[in-house]
Protein backbone atom coordinates (compact mmCIF):
# COMPACT_ATOMS: atom_id res chain seq x y z
CA UNK A 1 0.00 0.00 0.00
CA UNK A 2 1.02 3.62 -0.49
CA UNK A 3 2.42 6.00 2.10
CA UNK A 4 1.06 9.53 2.54
CA UNK A 5 2.40 12.61 4.23
CA UNK A 6 -0.49 14.61 5.68
CA UNK A 7 -0.11 18.15 4.38
CA UNK A 8 -3.15 19.86 5.90
CA UNK A 9 -2.58 19.41 9.65
CA UNK A 10 -2.69 23.16 10.31
CA UNK A 11 -5.29 24.06 7.69
CA UNK A 12 -7.67 21.11 7.36
CA UNK A 13 -9.38 20.57 4.04
CA UNK A 14 -12.84 18.98 3.92
CA UNK A 15 -15.07 17.73 1.16
CA UNK A 16 -18.21 19.76 0.37
CA UNK A 17 -20.30 17.01 2.00
CA UNK A 18 -18.39 17.20 5.29
CA UNK A 19 -18.31 21.00 5.22
CA UNK A 20 -22.09 21.06 4.84
CA UNK A 21 -22.49 18.78 7.86
CA UNK A 22 -20.10 20.87 9.95
CA UNK A 23 -21.89 24.07 8.92
CA UNK A 24 -25.20 22.61 10.07
CA UNK A 25 -23.65 21.60 13.39
CA UNK A 26 -22.20 25.09 13.81
CA UNK A 27 -25.65 26.70 13.78
CA UNK A 28 -26.45 24.98 17.10
CA UNK A 29 -23.32 26.17 18.91
CA UNK A 30 -24.56 29.52 20.30
CA UNK A 31 -27.26 27.75 22.33
CA UNK A 32 -25.01 25.10 23.90
CA UNK A 33 -23.41 26.26 27.16
CA UNK A 34 -20.53 24.42 28.80
CA UNK A 35 -22.07 24.61 32.23
CA UNK A 36 -22.33 21.50 34.43
CA UNK A 37 -25.90 22.29 35.50
CA UNK A 38 -27.05 22.65 31.88
CA UNK A 39 -25.37 19.41 30.84
CA UNK A 40 -26.83 17.50 33.78
CA UNK A 41 -30.27 18.91 33.06
CA UNK A 42 -30.04 17.97 29.37
CA UNK A 43 -29.08 14.38 30.23
CA UNK A 44 -31.93 14.15 32.73
CA UNK A 45 -34.49 15.54 30.29
CA UNK A 46 -33.40 13.20 27.50
CA UNK A 47 -33.50 10.05 29.65
CA UNK A 48 -36.18 10.77 32.22
CA UNK A 49 -33.65 9.68 34.84
CA UNK A 50 -32.05 11.73 37.61
CA UNK A 51 -29.76 9.48 39.67
CA UNK A 52 -26.13 9.90 38.59
CA UNK A 53 -24.61 7.93 41.45
CA UNK A 54 -21.63 9.13 43.45
CA UNK A 55 -21.35 12.88 42.76
CA UNK A 56 -17.53 12.86 42.81
CA UNK A 57 -17.53 13.02 38.98
CA UNK A 58 -18.89 16.57 39.07
CA UNK A 59 -15.54 18.11 39.98
CA UNK A 60 -13.91 16.82 36.80
CA UNK A 61 -16.96 17.84 34.79
CA UNK A 62 -16.64 21.39 36.06
CA UNK A 63 -12.92 21.61 35.31
CA UNK A 64 -13.46 20.24 31.82
CA UNK A 65 -16.28 22.71 31.10
CA UNK A 66 -14.03 25.65 31.99
CA UNK A 67 -11.20 24.27 29.84
CA UNK A 68 -13.48 23.77 26.85
CA UNK A 69 -14.86 27.26 27.19
CA UNK A 70 -11.57 29.09 27.74
CA UNK A 71 -8.67 27.05 26.32
CA UNK A 72 -9.65 24.55 23.68
CA UNK A 73 -10.13 26.94 20.75
CA UNK A 74 -13.18 25.03 19.57
CA UNK A 75 -14.73 25.56 16.19
CA UNK A 76 -18.48 26.08 16.24
CA UNK A 77 -19.06 22.56 14.93
CA UNK A 78 -16.52 21.27 17.46
CA UNK A 79 -18.39 23.00 20.26
CA UNK A 80 -21.57 21.24 19.19
CA UNK A 81 -19.80 17.88 18.97
CA UNK A 82 -18.21 18.26 22.41
CA UNK A 83 -21.46 19.37 24.02
CA UNK A 84 -23.41 16.38 22.76
CA UNK A 85 -20.53 14.03 23.56
CA UNK A 86 -20.58 15.17 27.18
CA UNK A 87 -24.36 14.82 27.37
CA UNK A 88 -24.02 11.27 26.01
CA UNK A 89 -21.51 10.42 28.75
CA UNK A 90 -23.94 11.68 31.38
CA UNK A 91 -26.81 9.74 29.79
CA UNK A 92 -24.68 6.60 29.84
CA UNK A 93 -24.01 7.14 33.53
CA UNK A 94 -27.72 7.61 34.25
CA UNK A 95 -28.60 4.39 32.42
CA UNK A 96 -25.89 2.43 34.23
CA UNK A 97 -27.13 3.64 37.61
CA UNK A 98 -30.75 2.91 36.70
CA UNK A 99 -29.93 -0.64 35.61
CA UNK A 100 -27.96 -1.29 38.81
CA UNK A 101 -30.89 0.04 40.85
CA UNK A 102 -33.25 -2.36 39.10
CA UNK A 103 -30.82 -5.28 39.28
CA UNK A 104 -28.55 -4.92 42.33
CA UNK A 105 -27.24 -8.42 41.70
CA UNK A 106 -25.11 -6.86 38.96
CA UNK A 107 -22.67 -5.68 41.62
CA UNK A 108 -22.04 -9.33 42.54
CA UNK A 109 -20.80 -10.16 39.03
CA UNK A 110 -17.14 -11.19 39.39
CA UNK A 111 -14.38 -9.61 37.31
CA UNK A 112 -11.59 -12.13 37.79
CA UNK A 113 -7.98 -11.85 36.66
CA UNK A 114 -8.61 -9.38 33.83
CA UNK A 115 -5.87 -9.12 31.24
CA UNK A 116 -4.81 -5.49 30.97
CA UNK A 117 -2.67 -4.26 28.08
CA UNK A 118 -0.96 -0.94 28.65
CA UNK A 119 1.85 1.03 27.06
CA UNK A 120 2.35 4.27 25.21
CA UNK A 121 -0.05 5.02 22.40
CA UNK A 122 1.16 3.60 19.06
CA UNK A 123 3.15 0.71 20.58
CA UNK A 124 1.22 -2.07 18.87
CA UNK A 125 -1.14 -2.34 21.84
CA UNK A 126 -4.28 -1.85 19.73
CA UNK A 127 -3.25 -4.57 17.30
CA UNK A 128 -2.35 -6.87 20.18
CA UNK A 129 -5.68 -6.16 21.86
CA UNK A 130 -7.60 -7.14 18.75
CA UNK A 131 -5.43 -10.19 18.16
CA UNK A 132 -6.10 -11.55 21.64
CA UNK A 133 -9.77 -10.55 21.44
CA UNK A 134 -10.18 -12.86 18.45
CA UNK A 135 -10.09 -15.73 20.96
CA UNK A 136 -13.75 -16.60 21.71
CA UNK A 137 -12.82 -17.10 25.36
CA UNK A 138 -11.90 -13.42 25.73
CA UNK A 139 -14.38 -10.70 26.66
CA UNK A 140 -13.34 -7.39 25.10
CA UNK A 141 -14.99 -3.99 25.10
CA UNK A 142 -16.25 -3.25 21.60
CA UNK A 143 -16.59 0.23 20.15
CA UNK A 144 -20.40 0.24 20.00
CA UNK A 145 -20.49 -0.87 23.62
CA UNK A 146 -17.98 1.72 24.77
CA UNK A 147 -20.15 4.38 23.14
CA UNK A 148 -23.36 3.14 24.77
CA UNK A 149 -22.86 0.54 27.52
CA UNK A 150 -26.61 0.38 28.22
CA UNK A 151 -29.26 0.84 25.51
CA UNK A 152 -31.86 3.61 25.77
CA UNK A 153 -35.50 2.84 26.63
CA UNK A 154 -37.35 1.09 23.85
CA UNK A 155 -34.35 -0.99 22.80
CA UNK A 156 -33.90 -4.55 24.04
CA UNK A 157 -31.14 -5.02 26.58
CA UNK A 158 -29.82 -8.04 24.69
CA UNK A 159 -29.96 -6.57 21.17
CA UNK A 160 -26.98 -4.39 20.21
CA UNK A 161 -28.12 -3.83 16.61
CA UNK A 162 -29.36 -0.22 17.07
CA UNK A 163 -26.19 0.74 18.94
CA UNK A 164 -24.08 -0.92 16.26
CA UNK A 165 -25.89 1.13 13.62
CA UNK A 166 -25.32 4.39 15.51
CA UNK A 167 -21.62 3.58 15.95
CA UNK A 168 -21.35 2.88 12.22
CA UNK A 169 -22.94 6.25 11.44
CA UNK A 170 -20.49 8.09 13.68
CA UNK A 171 -17.56 6.28 12.08
CA UNK A 172 -18.84 7.10 8.60
CA UNK A 173 -18.64 10.84 9.31
CA UNK A 174 -15.27 10.48 11.00
CA UNK A 175 -13.77 8.67 8.02
CA UNK A 176 -15.20 11.22 5.59
CA UNK A 177 -13.69 14.08 7.60
CA UNK A 178 -10.41 12.20 8.19
CA UNK A 179 -9.88 9.99 5.12
CA UNK A 180 -6.37 8.96 6.22
CA UNK A 181 -7.38 7.87 9.71
CA UNK A 182 -7.72 4.20 8.70
CA UNK A 183 -4.00 4.19 8.03
CA UNK A 184 -3.52 4.96 11.72
CA UNK A 185 -6.33 3.06 13.41
CA UNK A 186 -8.85 0.77 11.76
CA UNK A 187 -11.99 1.55 13.77
CA UNK A 188 -15.08 -0.57 13.14
CA UNK A 189 -18.21 -0.84 15.34
CA UNK A 190 -17.05 -4.24 16.66
CA UNK A 191 -13.41 -3.25 17.00
CA UNK A 192 -11.86 -4.05 20.40
CA UNK A 193 -11.81 -0.60 21.95
CA UNK A 194 -9.83 0.87 24.81
CA UNK A 195 -11.72 1.88 27.93
CA UNK A 196 -10.94 5.61 27.86
CA UNK A 197 -14.62 6.24 27.01
CA UNK A 198 -15.69 4.29 30.09
CA UNK A 199 -13.22 6.01 32.40
CA UNK A 200 -14.65 9.24 30.99
CA UNK A 201 -17.92 8.45 32.79
CA UNK A 202 -16.14 9.72 35.90
CA UNK A 203 -14.81 12.71 33.90
CA UNK A 204 -11.29 11.68 34.89
CA UNK A 205 -9.79 10.34 31.69
CA UNK A 206 -7.20 11.03 29.00
CA UNK A 207 -10.11 10.56 26.60
CA UNK A 208 -10.69 14.31 26.58
CA UNK A 209 -7.02 15.10 25.93
CA UNK A 210 -7.14 13.15 22.68
CA UNK A 211 -9.92 15.45 21.42
CA UNK A 212 -8.85 18.94 22.54
CA UNK A 213 -5.85 20.70 24.04
CA UNK A 214 -6.88 21.56 27.59
CA UNK A 215 -3.87 22.22 29.86
CA UNK A 216 -5.90 23.17 32.94
CA UNK A 217 -7.88 19.93 32.72
CA UNK A 218 -4.63 17.99 32.30
CA UNK A 219 -3.18 19.64 35.41
CA UNK A 220 -6.28 18.79 37.42
CA UNK A 221 -6.28 15.22 36.12
CA UNK A 222 -2.64 14.67 37.05
CA UNK A 223 -3.27 15.84 40.63
CA UNK A 224 -6.08 13.33 41.29
CA UNK A 225 -6.25 9.91 42.90
CA UNK A 226 -7.94 7.94 40.14
CA UNK A 227 -9.09 5.02 42.25
CA UNK A 228 -12.75 6.23 42.06
CA UNK A 229 -12.57 6.31 38.26
CA UNK A 230 -11.22 2.76 38.17
CA UNK A 231 -13.89 1.65 40.62
CA UNK A 232 -16.51 3.06 38.24
CA UNK A 233 -14.82 1.28 35.35
CA UNK A 234 -15.31 -1.99 37.26
CA UNK A 235 -18.95 -1.10 37.91
CA UNK A 236 -19.51 -0.53 34.20
CA UNK A 237 -17.73 -3.80 33.37
CA UNK A 238 -20.07 -5.64 35.73
CA UNK A 239 -23.05 -4.05 33.99
CA UNK A 240 -21.77 -4.96 30.53
CA UNK A 241 -20.91 -8.50 31.62
CA UNK A 242 -24.43 -8.94 32.97
CA UNK A 243 -25.97 -7.55 29.77
CA UNK A 244 -24.09 -9.66 27.25
CA UNK A 245 -23.62 -12.73 29.40
CA UNK A 246 -22.61 -15.88 27.54
CA UNK A 247 -22.76 -14.11 24.18
CA UNK A 248 -19.29 -12.77 24.98
CA UNK A 249 -16.19 -14.50 26.30
CA UNK A 250 -15.67 -15.03 30.00
CA UNK A 251 -12.33 -13.32 30.69
CA UNK A 252 -12.05 -9.56 30.30
CA UNK A 253 -9.22 -8.13 28.25
CA UNK A 254 -8.66 -4.40 28.59
CA UNK A 255 -6.31 -1.99 26.84
CA UNK A 256 -5.54 1.61 27.63
CA UNK A 257 -2.42 3.81 27.60
CA UNK A 258 -3.74 5.77 30.58
CA UNK A 259 -3.06 2.80 32.85
CA UNK A 260 0.66 3.37 32.35
CA UNK A 261 0.57 6.41 34.65
CA UNK A 262 -2.23 4.99 36.82
CA UNK A 263 -0.78 1.61 37.76
CA UNK A 264 -1.49 2.13 41.47
CA UNK A 265 -5.26 2.78 41.13
CA UNK A 266 -5.48 0.03 38.51
CA UNK A 267 -4.03 -2.50 40.93
CA UNK A 268 -6.06 -1.09 43.85
CA UNK A 269 -9.27 -1.99 42.01
CA UNK A 270 -8.04 -5.05 40.08
CA UNK A 271 -5.39 -6.62 42.37
CA UNK A 272 -5.44 -9.91 40.47
CA UNK A 273 -5.01 -8.28 37.04
CA UNK A 274 -2.46 -9.72 34.62
CA UNK A 275 -0.73 -6.76 32.99
CA UNK A 276 0.89 -6.76 29.55
CA UNK A 277 3.25 -3.79 29.12
CA UNK A 278 3.93 -2.86 25.50
CA UNK A 279 7.12 -0.92 24.68
CA UNK A 280 8.39 0.88 21.59
CA UNK A 281 10.97 3.54 20.73
CA UNK A 282 9.25 6.57 22.34
CA UNK A 283 10.60 8.95 19.69
CA UNK A 284 8.74 7.03 16.99
CA UNK A 285 5.70 6.96 19.28
CA UNK A 286 5.84 10.74 19.72
CA UNK A 287 5.90 11.37 15.98
CA UNK A 288 3.01 8.97 15.39
CA UNK A 289 0.79 9.90 18.34
CA UNK A 290 1.15 13.67 18.05
CA UNK A 291 0.45 13.53 14.32
CA UNK A 292 -2.66 11.43 14.91
CA UNK A 293 -3.98 13.79 17.59
CA UNK A 294 -3.27 16.84 15.44
CA UNK A 295 -5.09 15.21 12.53
CA UNK A 296 -8.08 14.41 14.77
CA UNK A 297 -8.25 17.95 16.16
CA UNK A 298 -9.85 19.04 12.88
CA UNK A 299 -13.03 17.51 14.27
CA UNK A 300 -13.14 19.97 17.19
CA UNK A 301 -10.65 22.81 16.81
CA UNK A 302 -10.88 25.97 14.74
CA UNK A 303 -7.16 26.25 13.96
CA UNK A 304 -5.06 23.21 14.92
CA UNK A 305 -1.47 24.15 15.80
CA UNK A 306 0.90 21.24 15.05
CA UNK A 307 3.73 22.74 17.11
CA UNK A 308 1.49 23.23 20.13
CA UNK A 309 0.26 19.64 19.75
CA UNK A 310 3.84 18.39 19.47
CA UNK A 311 4.89 20.20 22.63
CA UNK A 312 1.82 19.06 24.57
CA UNK A 313 2.08 15.41 23.62
CA UNK A 314 5.84 15.19 24.01
CA UNK A 315 5.23 16.17 27.63
CA UNK A 316 2.23 13.87 28.13
CA UNK A 317 4.05 10.87 26.72
CA UNK A 318 6.89 11.64 29.12
CA UNK A 319 4.35 11.63 31.96
CA UNK A 320 3.26 8.16 30.91
CA UNK A 321 6.84 6.93 30.71
CA UNK A 322 7.62 8.41 34.13
CA UNK A 323 4.61 6.57 35.54
CA UNK A 324 5.83 3.30 34.08
CA UNK A 325 9.38 3.83 35.33
CA UNK A 326 8.08 4.73 38.80
CA UNK A 327 5.37 2.11 39.29
CA UNK A 328 6.16 -0.81 36.98
CA UNK A 329 7.20 -2.96 39.96
CA UNK A 330 3.83 -2.49 41.68
CA UNK A 331 2.62 -5.30 39.45
CA UNK A 332 4.06 -8.60 40.74
CA UNK A 333 6.45 -10.29 38.33
CA UNK A 334 4.25 -13.37 38.08
CA UNK A 335 1.33 -11.15 36.98
CA UNK A 336 3.09 -9.20 34.24
CA UNK A 337 5.02 -9.40 31.00
CA UNK A 338 6.89 -6.86 28.86
CA UNK A 339 6.31 -6.96 25.10
CA UNK A 340 8.74 -5.08 22.85
CA UNK A 341 7.36 -3.75 19.61
CA UNK A 342 10.15 -5.06 17.40
CA UNK A 343 9.84 -8.54 18.90
CA UNK A 344 6.06 -8.56 18.52
CA UNK A 345 6.26 -7.48 14.87
CA UNK A 346 8.88 -10.14 14.16
CA UNK A 347 6.98 -12.99 15.82
CA UNK A 348 3.31 -12.28 16.48
CA UNK A 349 2.21 -15.83 17.25
CA UNK A 350 5.23 -16.46 19.48
CA UNK A 351 4.45 -13.28 21.42
CA UNK A 352 0.84 -14.36 21.84
CA UNK A 353 1.95 -17.73 23.21
CA UNK A 354 4.24 -16.03 25.75
CA UNK A 355 1.39 -13.82 26.89
CA UNK A 356 -1.00 -16.74 27.28
CA UNK A 357 1.56 -18.58 29.38
CA UNK A 358 2.13 -15.55 31.60
CA UNK A 359 -1.54 -14.74 32.18
CA UNK A 360 -2.52 -18.38 32.68
CA UNK A 361 -4.93 -18.56 29.75
CA UNK A 362 -5.32 -21.89 27.92
CA UNK A 363 -4.09 -21.60 24.33
CA UNK A 364 -6.73 -23.95 22.94
CA UNK A 365 -7.02 -25.15 19.37
CA UNK A 366 -10.05 -22.87 19.02
CA UNK A 367 -8.08 -19.87 20.29
CA UNK A 368 -5.15 -20.63 18.00
CA UNK A 369 -7.36 -20.98 14.92
CA UNK A 370 -9.22 -17.73 15.64
CA UNK A 371 -6.03 -15.78 16.29
CA UNK A 372 -4.28 -17.10 13.20
CA UNK A 373 -7.31 -16.20 11.07
CA UNK A 374 -7.34 -12.68 12.49
CA UNK A 375 -3.63 -12.22 11.81
CA UNK A 376 -4.03 -13.47 8.25
CA UNK A 377 -6.83 -11.02 7.49
CA UNK A 378 -5.61 -7.96 9.42
CA UNK A 379 -2.07 -7.32 8.28
CA UNK A 380 -0.47 -4.16 9.60
CA UNK A 381 -0.52 -1.36 7.03
CA UNK A 382 -3.18 -2.95 4.84
CA UNK A 383 -4.91 0.44 4.44
CA UNK A 384 -1.65 2.20 3.65
CA UNK A 385 0.79 4.04 5.88
CA UNK A 386 1.49 7.56 7.07
CA UNK A 387 4.85 9.31 6.84
CA UNK A 388 5.16 10.66 10.40
CA UNK A 389 7.62 13.54 10.85
CA UNK A 390 8.72 15.13 14.12
CA UNK A 391 9.63 18.25 12.16
CA UNK A 392 5.94 18.76 11.30
CA UNK A 393 5.36 19.08 15.04
CA UNK A 394 8.21 21.45 15.80
CA UNK A 395 10.19 18.74 17.59
CA UNK A 396 13.86 17.80 17.28
CA UNK A 397 14.87 14.16 16.93
CA UNK A 398 18.13 14.46 18.89
CA UNK A 399 16.46 16.31 21.77
CA UNK A 400 13.71 13.68 21.97
CA UNK A 401 16.30 10.88 21.87
CA UNK A 402 18.14 12.39 24.83
CA UNK A 403 14.91 12.84 26.79
CA UNK A 404 13.89 9.20 26.30
CA UNK A 405 17.31 7.51 26.65
CA UNK A 406 16.72 6.07 30.15
CA UNK A 407 13.47 4.38 29.18
CA UNK A 408 14.95 3.06 25.91
CA UNK A 409 17.84 1.49 27.81
CA UNK A 410 15.78 0.05 30.66
CA UNK A 411 13.52 -1.92 28.36
CA UNK A 412 16.16 -2.73 25.74
CA UNK A 413 14.32 -1.12 22.84
CA UNK A 414 15.47 -0.59 19.29
CA UNK A 415 15.71 2.92 17.91
CA UNK A 416 13.59 3.49 14.83
CA UNK A 417 14.28 5.76 11.88
CA UNK A 418 12.49 9.01 12.72
CA UNK A 419 12.81 12.40 11.01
Amino acid sequence: MDTVHIEDLAQPEFSPEVREIFDAMATMAPNLPFEPSALLEAATEQTGLSEFGDPSFKEGLGVLCEALENEAGLSDSGRTAQYFSMVELLKNRLRIEDLVRQHPEILEVPIEKPIVITGLFRTGSTHLHNVLSADPAMRELQLWEANEPVPPPGEALDDPAPRLARAAGTLDLMHKAMPHFKRMLDFTPTYAHEELNVLALEFASMHFETQVLAPSYRDWYLAQDHTPAYAYLKRAMQVMTWLRGEKAGTRWILKCPQHLEQIRPLMNVFPDARVVFTHRDPVAVTASMATMVCYALRMTTATPDPHAVGKYWAARLQDLLDGCMRDRELVPAEQSIDVRFHEFMADETGTVRRIYETVGQPYTAEAQAAIEEYLATHRRGRHGRVDYRLTDLGLDVDERRAARAEYLARFDLREENVH
